[in-house]
C-alpha cells in the first residue's frame, strides 16, 4: 500500500462517517435521544450533542484536509 492509498482509504471512511454523524443529529436539538432514547450512554441529551458536534467537526477537519492533500498533488504516487 502506498502513502495515497492510505489517505484515500482515510478520505473515504472520514467521508462515510461523517454522512452517518450528521444524519444523527436531530434538527430539534434532541440528538441521540431521539432515536430509541440511546441518549442514556451520555449523562444528558446535551451532553450527547457536544459530543456529537465535536465528532462532527473533527470528521469534517479531516476530510477536508485530506480533500486537499488529494486534490494538491503534494503526495507521491
Amino acid at each position: 500500500m502506498t502513502v495515497v492509498q492510505l489517505v484515500e482509504i482515510l478520505w473515504t471512511v472520514a467521508g462515510a462517517l461523517l454522512i452517518v454523524v450528521v444524519l444523527l443529529h436531530s434538527p430539534k436539538g434532541d440528538g441521540l435521544g431521539g432515536i430509541g432514547g440511546q441518549a442514556q450512554l451520555f449523562t444528558s441529551a446535551k451532553s450527547a450533542e457536544k459530543t456529537l458536534n465535536q465528532i462532527t467537526w473533527t470528521l469534517t477537519a479531516i476530510f477536508l484536509g485530506t480533500t486537499i492533500v488529494l486534490s494538491a498533488g503534494w503526495l507521491v504516487k
